[in-house]
Protein backbone atom coordinates (compact mmCIF):
# COMPACT_ATOMS: atom_id res chain seq x y z
CA UNK A 1 0.00 0.00 0.00
CA UNK A 2 0.96 3.31 -0.92
CA UNK A 3 2.35 5.30 2.21
CA UNK A 4 2.03 8.95 1.67
CA UNK A 5 0.17 9.63 4.40
CA UNK A 6 0.38 13.71 5.50
CA UNK A 7 1.36 12.71 9.18
CA UNK A 8 2.73 9.35 8.94
CA UNK A 9 4.01 7.70 12.61
CA UNK A 10 7.60 8.64 11.89
CA UNK A 11 6.27 11.86 10.70
CA UNK A 12 4.27 12.77 13.57
CA UNK A 13 6.89 11.16 16.26
CA UNK A 14 9.46 13.77 14.38
CA UNK A 15 7.44 16.53 14.67
CA UNK A 16 6.77 16.15 18.80
CA UNK A 17 10.72 15.46 19.30
CA UNK A 18 11.39 18.38 17.30
CA UNK A 19 8.64 20.53 19.47
CA UNK A 20 10.35 19.12 22.36
CA UNK A 21 13.82 20.11 21.72
CA UNK A 22 12.43 24.03 20.36
CA UNK A 23 10.54 23.82 23.55
CA UNK A 24 13.91 23.36 25.63
CA UNK A 25 13.02 20.36 26.77
CA UNK A 26 15.75 17.32 27.08
CA UNK A 27 16.16 14.66 29.65
CA UNK A 28 17.47 16.04 32.46
CA UNK A 29 20.96 14.69 33.01
CA UNK A 30 20.37 14.43 37.35
CA UNK A 31 17.45 12.57 36.55
CA UNK A 32 17.89 10.27 34.09
CA UNK A 33 21.95 9.32 33.88
CA UNK A 34 23.68 8.03 36.48
CA UNK A 35 26.67 9.97 38.17
CA UNK A 36 29.37 9.07 35.74
CA UNK A 37 27.40 10.73 32.53
CA UNK A 38 26.61 13.62 34.90
CA UNK A 39 30.17 14.05 35.03
CA UNK A 40 30.84 13.55 31.49
CA UNK A 41 28.16 15.82 30.72
CA UNK A 42 29.85 18.21 33.20
CA UNK A 43 32.86 18.26 30.62
CA UNK A 44 30.88 19.19 27.54
CA UNK A 45 29.91 15.84 26.45
CA UNK A 46 26.01 14.56 26.28
CA UNK A 47 24.17 11.57 26.48
CA UNK A 48 23.41 9.75 22.97
CA UNK A 49 19.95 8.41 21.57
CA UNK A 50 18.67 6.57 19.55
CA UNK A 51 14.88 6.70 17.89
CA UNK A 52 12.79 3.98 16.57
CA UNK A 53 10.18 1.73 16.69
CA UNK A 54 9.80 -1.47 18.76
CA UNK A 55 10.81 -4.29 17.33
CA UNK A 56 11.15 -7.19 19.92
CA UNK A 57 11.28 -6.92 24.17
CA UNK A 58 12.91 -9.51 26.02
CA UNK A 59 13.34 -9.55 29.10
CA UNK A 60 14.64 -6.25 30.51
CA UNK A 61 16.39 -5.77 26.63
CA UNK A 62 14.15 -3.72 23.63
CA UNK A 63 15.06 -4.16 20.33
CA UNK A 64 14.89 -1.40 18.49
CA UNK A 65 14.28 -1.04 14.68
CA UNK A 66 15.90 2.62 13.88
CA UNK A 67 14.48 4.97 10.93
CA UNK A 68 17.87 4.48 9.41
CA UNK A 69 20.70 1.59 10.04
CA UNK A 70 20.52 -1.88 11.66
CA UNK A 71 18.40 -2.78 15.16
CA UNK A 72 19.88 -1.10 18.08
CA UNK A 73 19.69 -3.51 21.42
CA UNK A 74 18.52 -1.08 24.50
CA UNK A 75 19.08 -2.58 27.93
CA UNK A 76 16.57 -1.18 30.43
CA UNK A 77 17.28 -0.96 33.87
CA UNK A 78 15.32 -0.38 36.97
CA UNK A 79 16.80 3.23 37.51
CA UNK A 80 15.56 3.83 34.02
CA UNK A 81 12.80 6.41 33.68
CA UNK A 82 10.32 5.70 31.19
CA UNK A 83 7.72 8.37 30.10
CA UNK A 84 4.51 8.30 27.99
CA UNK A 85 4.29 11.53 25.53
CA UNK A 86 1.15 12.37 23.40
CA UNK A 87 1.67 13.54 20.04
CA UNK A 88 1.70 16.83 19.57
CA UNK A 89 2.87 17.19 23.21
CA UNK A 90 5.23 20.39 23.81
CA UNK A 91 6.66 19.33 27.29
CA UNK A 92 7.22 16.52 29.86
CA UNK A 93 5.19 18.51 32.27
CA UNK A 94 2.10 16.49 31.83
CA UNK A 95 4.19 12.96 30.88
CA UNK A 96 2.88 10.05 32.61
CA UNK A 97 5.56 7.62 34.09
CA UNK A 98 5.50 4.31 32.34
CA UNK A 99 6.73 0.87 33.16
CA UNK A 100 8.93 -1.58 31.08
CA UNK A 101 5.82 -4.30 30.90
CA UNK A 102 3.73 -0.95 29.71
CA UNK A 103 5.64 -1.30 26.06
CA UNK A 104 4.75 -3.02 23.09
CA UNK A 105 6.01 -3.85 19.99
CA UNK A 106 5.00 -0.80 17.12
CA UNK A 107 5.59 1.96 19.96
CA UNK A 108 7.72 4.73 18.92
CA UNK A 109 10.63 5.47 21.74
CA UNK A 110 13.46 7.91 21.90
CA UNK A 111 16.30 5.99 24.19
CA UNK A 112 19.12 8.14 26.16
CA UNK A 113 21.82 6.73 27.08
CA UNK A 114 25.68 5.36 26.36
CA UNK A 115 25.63 3.94 23.30
CA UNK A 116 28.12 1.38 22.34
CA UNK A 117 31.13 2.41 19.76
CA UNK A 118 29.84 0.39 16.95
CA UNK A 119 26.09 2.20 17.76
CA UNK A 120 24.51 -1.69 18.20
CA UNK A 121 23.76 -0.91 21.33
CA UNK A 122 22.39 1.43 23.90
CA UNK A 123 22.15 1.45 28.14
CA UNK A 124 19.37 3.25 28.54
CA UNK A 125 19.32 6.01 31.08
CA UNK A 126 15.69 7.16 29.90
CA UNK A 127 12.92 6.62 27.44
CA UNK A 128 10.66 8.87 26.00
CA UNK A 129 7.53 6.65 24.62
CA UNK A 130 4.96 7.17 22.12
CA UNK A 131 2.76 4.21 22.20
CA UNK A 132 1.46 3.59 18.67
CA UNK A 133 -2.31 3.28 19.97
CA UNK A 134 -1.90 7.46 20.41
CA UNK A 135 0.15 7.57 16.96
CA UNK A 136 -3.23 5.98 15.06
CA UNK A 137 -5.93 7.80 17.25
CA UNK A 138 -3.76 11.27 16.01
CA UNK A 139 -3.22 10.14 12.44
CA UNK A 140 -6.93 9.42 11.97
CA UNK A 141 -7.91 13.21 14.18
CA UNK A 142 -5.70 14.24 10.96
CA UNK A 143 -6.96 12.41 8.71
CA UNK A 144 -10.98 13.46 9.52
CA UNK A 145 -9.44 17.32 9.94
CA UNK A 146 -7.80 16.81 6.25
CA UNK A 147 -10.92 15.79 4.87
CA UNK A 148 -12.78 18.21 6.81
CA UNK A 149 -10.87 21.48 6.18
CA UNK A 150 -8.44 20.66 3.32
CA UNK A 151 -8.30 20.95 -0.81
CA UNK A 152 -6.27 20.38 -3.37
CA UNK A 153 -5.75 20.80 -7.26
CA UNK A 154 -3.15 22.25 -9.61
CA UNK A 155 -0.95 25.29 -9.00
CA UNK A 156 -2.12 27.82 -11.97
CA UNK A 157 -0.52 31.24 -10.56
CA UNK A 158 1.79 32.12 -7.27
CA UNK A 159 1.72 35.95 -6.48
CA UNK A 160 4.76 35.94 -3.49
CA UNK A 161 4.60 39.36 -3.01
CA UNK A 162 0.70 38.56 -2.38
CA UNK A 163 1.25 35.83 -0.59
CA UNK A 164 -1.40 33.67 -2.17
CA UNK A 165 -1.67 30.86 -4.63
CA UNK A 166 -4.22 30.33 -7.24
CA UNK A 167 -5.39 26.37 -7.30
CA UNK A 168 -7.41 24.93 -10.06
CA UNK A 169 -9.38 22.40 -8.27
CA UNK A 170 -8.85 18.72 -8.22
CA UNK A 171 -12.17 17.39 -10.55
CA UNK A 172 -13.29 20.28 -11.87
CA UNK A 173 -12.99 20.35 -15.80
CA UNK A 174 -14.74 24.10 -15.76
CA UNK A 175 -11.49 26.90 -14.98
CA UNK A 176 -13.37 26.59 -11.01
CA UNK A 177 -10.22 28.00 -9.03
CA UNK A 178 -9.32 29.10 -5.09
CA UNK A 179 -7.14 31.39 -3.79
CA UNK A 180 -5.23 30.40 -1.15
CA UNK A 181 -3.77 32.84 1.29
CA UNK A 182 -0.23 31.63 2.95
CA UNK A 183 0.63 33.86 6.14
CA UNK A 184 3.36 33.97 7.97
CA UNK A 185 2.51 31.25 10.46
CA UNK A 186 1.61 28.28 8.23
CA UNK A 187 3.60 25.58 7.82
CA UNK A 188 4.96 24.49 4.41
CA UNK A 189 6.37 21.04 2.73
CA UNK A 190 7.80 19.78 -0.51
CA UNK A 191 7.85 16.60 -1.57
CA UNK A 192 11.48 15.19 -2.97
CA UNK A 193 11.40 14.59 -6.72
CA UNK A 194 12.97 11.09 -6.20
CA UNK A 195 10.37 9.52 -3.98
CA UNK A 196 6.97 9.03 -3.21
CA UNK A 197 7.19 9.30 1.05
CA UNK A 198 6.37 11.82 2.91
CA UNK A 199 8.90 11.03 5.72
CA UNK A 200 11.01 12.64 2.94
CA UNK A 201 9.08 16.08 2.59
CA UNK A 202 11.22 19.08 3.15
CA UNK A 203 10.43 21.96 5.05
CA UNK A 204 9.13 24.41 1.98
CA UNK A 205 8.94 28.60 0.99
CA UNK A 206 6.38 29.61 -1.21
CA UNK A 207 9.02 30.57 -3.82
CA UNK A 208 9.19 27.19 -4.37
CA UNK A 209 5.62 26.11 -5.50
CA UNK A 210 5.44 26.72 -9.48
CA UNK A 211 2.44 26.54 -11.87
CA UNK A 212 1.33 23.05 -12.72
CA UNK A 213 2.67 21.85 -9.28
CA UNK A 214 -0.01 19.88 -6.94
CA UNK A 215 -0.72 21.32 -3.53
CA UNK A 216 -2.75 20.38 -0.71
CA UNK A 217 -3.71 22.78 1.86
CA UNK A 218 -5.36 22.73 5.22
CA UNK A 219 -7.22 25.38 6.84
CA UNK A 220 -10.47 27.76 6.81
CA UNK A 221 -12.76 28.34 3.30
CA UNK A 222 -14.42 31.42 2.64
CA UNK A 223 -18.37 31.22 2.96
CA UNK A 224 -18.52 31.56 -0.93
CA UNK A 225 -15.13 29.15 -1.41
CA UNK A 226 -13.37 31.13 -3.35
CA UNK A 227 -10.63 32.01 -0.82
CA UNK A 228 -8.83 29.68 1.54
CA UNK A 229 -6.73 30.50 4.06
CA UNK A 230 -3.94 27.61 4.94
CA UNK A 231 -2.60 26.67 8.06
CA UNK A 232 -0.40 23.80 6.53
CA UNK A 233 0.32 22.99 2.51
CA UNK A 234 1.92 20.01 0.92
CA UNK A 235 3.47 21.09 -2.66
CA UNK A 236 5.20 18.84 -5.07
CA UNK A 237 5.80 18.36 -8.61
CA UNK A 238 4.48 14.94 -9.99
CA UNK A 239 3.72 13.31 -13.34
CA UNK A 240 0.22 11.56 -14.56
CA UNK A 241 0.81 9.33 -17.35
CA UNK A 242 -1.65 7.41 -19.21
CA UNK A 243 -0.88 4.80 -21.69
CA UNK A 244 -0.15 1.02 -23.09
CA UNK A 245 2.59 -0.79 -21.13
CA UNK A 246 5.25 -1.86 -24.04
CA UNK A 247 7.87 -3.85 -21.04
CA UNK A 248 7.20 -5.37 -17.73
CA UNK A 249 10.61 -5.99 -15.76
CA UNK A 250 9.82 -7.78 -12.65
CA UNK A 251 13.88 -8.42 -11.86
CA UNK A 252 14.18 -4.37 -11.56
CA UNK A 253 11.06 -3.97 -10.23
CA UNK A 254 10.11 -1.14 -13.37
CA UNK A 255 7.74 -1.09 -16.14
CA UNK A 256 7.88 0.76 -19.56
CA UNK A 257 4.95 2.69 -21.07
CA UNK A 258 4.08 4.97 -24.21
CA UNK A 259 2.70 7.88 -22.77
CA UNK A 260 -0.90 8.62 -25.13
CA UNK A 261 -0.16 12.39 -24.59
CA UNK A 262 3.76 12.31 -25.35
CA UNK A 263 3.88 9.51 -27.59
CA UNK A 264 6.97 8.96 -25.77
CA UNK A 265 8.07 5.91 -23.70
CA UNK A 266 8.23 6.52 -19.85
CA UNK A 267 10.71 4.07 -17.76
CA UNK A 268 8.62 3.86 -14.36
CA UNK A 269 10.36 2.36 -11.12
CA UNK A 270 7.58 0.56 -9.04
CA UNK A 271 8.66 0.51 -5.18
CA UNK A 272 7.57 -1.62 -1.82
CA UNK A 273 6.06 2.48 -1.44
CA UNK A 274 3.56 2.20 -4.46
CA UNK A 275 0.45 1.59 -4.58
CA UNK A 276 -0.35 -1.07 -7.40
CA UNK A 277 -4.02 -1.58 -8.16
CA UNK A 278 -6.17 -3.39 -11.35
CA UNK A 279 -9.82 -2.07 -11.66
CA UNK A 280 -12.57 -5.08 -12.54
CA UNK A 281 -14.12 -4.56 -15.59
CA UNK A 282 -17.56 -3.80 -14.24
CA UNK A 283 -16.11 -1.26 -11.75
CA UNK A 284 -13.81 0.43 -14.61
CA UNK A 285 -16.95 0.17 -17.52
CA UNK A 286 -19.29 2.16 -14.71
CA UNK A 287 -16.48 4.69 -14.47
CA UNK A 288 -15.95 5.09 -18.11
CA UNK A 289 -19.79 5.68 -18.49
CA UNK A 290 -19.65 8.90 -16.38
CA UNK A 291 -17.04 9.69 -17.91
CA UNK A 292 -17.87 9.53 -21.01
CA UNK A 293 -21.05 11.01 -19.95
CA UNK A 294 -19.26 14.01 -19.27
CA UNK A 295 -17.57 14.37 -22.51
CA UNK A 296 -20.86 14.32 -24.15
CA UNK A 297 -22.03 17.43 -21.81
CA UNK A 298 -19.36 19.52 -22.48
CA UNK A 299 -19.77 18.87 -26.61
CA UNK A 300 -23.12 19.63 -26.23
CA UNK A 301 -22.64 23.32 -24.61
CA UNK A 302 -19.97 24.07 -27.43
CA UNK A 303 -16.71 24.13 -25.43
CA UNK A 304 -13.45 22.12 -25.82
CA UNK A 305 -12.72 18.47 -24.69
CA UNK A 306 -12.60 17.98 -21.53
CA UNK A 307 -9.27 17.77 -19.58
CA UNK A 308 -8.19 20.74 -22.13
CA UNK A 309 -7.57 22.92 -19.09
CA UNK A 310 -10.01 25.45 -20.52
CA UNK A 311 -13.30 26.17 -19.55
CA UNK A 312 -15.92 25.32 -21.86
CA UNK A 313 -17.34 28.21 -24.11
CA UNK A 314 -21.11 28.82 -24.00
CA UNK A 315 -21.80 29.67 -27.48
CA UNK A 316 -25.00 28.20 -27.56
CA UNK A 317 -26.76 30.61 -24.50
CA UNK A 318 -29.53 32.20 -25.56
CA UNK A 319 -29.97 30.72 -28.77
CA UNK A 320 -31.95 28.00 -28.48
CA UNK A 321 -34.19 26.21 -25.25
CA UNK A 322 -33.44 26.46 -21.50
CA UNK A 323 -30.40 24.45 -20.71
CA UNK A 324 -28.90 24.02 -24.25
CA UNK A 325 -26.12 26.12 -23.03
CA UNK A 326 -24.40 27.11 -20.02
CA UNK A 327 -26.92 24.65 -17.67
CA UNK A 328 -25.74 21.62 -20.52
CA UNK A 329 -22.03 22.84 -19.84
CA UNK A 330 -22.68 22.17 -15.92
CA UNK A 331 -24.00 19.12 -16.01
CA UNK A 332 -20.80 17.83 -18.00
CA UNK A 333 -18.60 19.52 -15.28
CA UNK A 334 -20.49 17.71 -12.60
CA UNK A 335 -20.42 14.16 -14.32
CA UNK A 336 -16.78 14.64 -15.04
CA UNK A 337 -16.03 16.01 -11.15
CA UNK A 338 -18.22 12.61 -10.17
CA UNK A 339 -16.59 10.34 -12.58
CA UNK A 340 -12.98 11.33 -10.74
CA UNK A 341 -14.27 11.29 -7.44
CA UNK A 342 -15.64 7.57 -8.28
CA UNK A 343 -12.42 6.66 -9.40
CA UNK A 344 -9.88 7.92 -6.82
CA UNK A 345 -12.41 6.47 -4.64
CA UNK A 346 -12.86 3.37 -6.30
CA UNK A 347 -8.85 3.35 -5.98
CA UNK A 348 -8.86 3.64 -2.32
CA UNK A 349 -10.83 1.04 -1.31
CA UNK A 350 -9.02 -1.37 -4.29
CA UNK A 351 -6.93 -4.14 -2.93
CA UNK A 352 -3.27 -4.27 -4.00
CA UNK A 353 -2.23 -5.94 -6.52
CA UNK A 354 1.38 -6.68 -7.72
CA UNK A 355 3.54 -5.95 -11.17
CA UNK A 356 3.05 -9.83 -11.82
CA UNK A 357 -0.38 -8.60 -12.47
CA UNK A 358 0.63 -6.53 -15.62
CA UNK A 359 2.26 -7.33 -18.93
CA UNK A 360 2.84 -5.90 -22.45
CA UNK A 361 -0.38 -4.50 -23.63
CA UNK A 362 -2.27 -3.56 -20.89
CA UNK A 363 -3.67 0.23 -20.53
CA UNK A 364 -2.43 1.85 -17.34
CA UNK A 365 -2.46 5.24 -15.19
CA UNK A 366 -0.07 6.31 -12.94
CA UNK A 367 0.89 8.66 -10.85
CA UNK A 368 4.65 9.44 -10.91
CA UNK A 369 7.33 11.66 -9.07
CA UNK A 370 8.52 14.04 -11.02
CA UNK A 371 12.16 12.46 -11.52
CA UNK A 372 15.88 13.01 -11.92
CA UNK A 373 17.92 13.56 -14.39
CA UNK A 374 19.75 10.28 -13.03
CA UNK A 375 16.96 8.39 -11.05
CA UNK A 376 13.65 8.54 -13.34
CA UNK A 377 10.33 8.53 -12.06
CA UNK A 378 8.69 6.39 -9.05
CA UNK A 379 5.45 5.18 -9.11
CA UNK A 380 3.09 6.53 -6.47
CA UNK A 381 0.32 4.62 -7.98
CA UNK A 382 -0.47 2.27 -10.69
CA UNK A 383 -3.54 2.00 -11.91
CA UNK A 384 -4.57 -0.89 -14.12
CA UNK A 385 -7.81 -2.25 -15.88
CA UNK A 386 -8.39 1.08 -17.32
CA UNK A 387 -8.94 0.33 -20.86
CA UNK A 388 -12.49 1.32 -21.24
CA UNK A 389 -11.59 4.94 -19.00
CA UNK A 390 -9.11 5.76 -21.47
CA UNK A 391 -11.47 4.51 -24.72
CA UNK A 392 -14.26 6.89 -22.86
CA UNK A 393 -11.99 9.54 -22.46
CA UNK A 394 -8.99 9.47 -25.16
CA UNK A 395 -7.48 12.45 -23.25
CA UNK A 396 -6.99 10.56 -20.19
CA UNK A 397 -4.03 11.41 -18.75
CA UNK A 398 -5.47 15.18 -18.79
CA UNK A 399 -9.02 14.79 -17.87
CA UNK A 400 -9.42 11.96 -15.55
CA UNK A 401 -6.05 12.32 -13.99
CA UNK A 402 -5.62 11.07 -10.55
CA UNK A 403 -4.26 12.59 -6.71
CA UNK A 404 -0.83 11.91 -5.27
CA UNK A 405 -2.13 12.03 -2.10
CA UNK A 406 -4.35 8.69 -2.06
CA UNK A 407 -4.08 7.77 1.35
CA UNK A 408 -3.18 10.49 3.67
CA UNK A 409 -6.11 12.50 2.83
CA UNK A 410 -8.52 13.41 0.28
CA UNK A 411 -8.75 17.05 -2.17
CA UNK A 412 -12.41 17.26 -3.05
CA UNK A 413 -13.17 20.69 -4.73
CA UNK A 414 -16.13 21.12 -1.93
CA UNK A 415 -13.93 21.18 0.85
CA UNK A 416 -14.77 17.40 1.61
CA UNK A 417 -12.17 15.27 -0.02
CA UNK A 418 -11.80 11.91 -0.77
CA UNK A 419 -8.68 11.41 -2.06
Amino acid sequence: MFELKFLTRRMVWNFAVCLLIMAGVVLPLPAFASPAQNQQAAQGRVAQQAVGVIKAISGNTITLKPDAGADVSAAVSDATRIVRVAPGQTDLKNAAPLKLGDLQTGDRILVRGNLSGDGKSIVASGVIAMKRSDVDAKQQRDRDDWQKRGIGGIVSGVDVAAKTITLSLAGTAGGNTVTIHVPKEAVLRRYAPDSVQFDDAKPSTLEEIKPGDQVRARGARSADGSEFAAEEIVSGAFRNIAGLVTLVDKANDTVTVNDLITKKSVLVKVTPQSQVVKLTPPIAQGIAARAKGAQQGTSASGGGAAGSGKAPTNQNAGSGPAGSGSDVANAGAARQRGAQADLQQVVNRMPKADLADFQKGDAVMIVSTEGTASGGATAILLLGGVEPILAASPAGSQSMTLSPWSIGGGGGDAGEPNQ
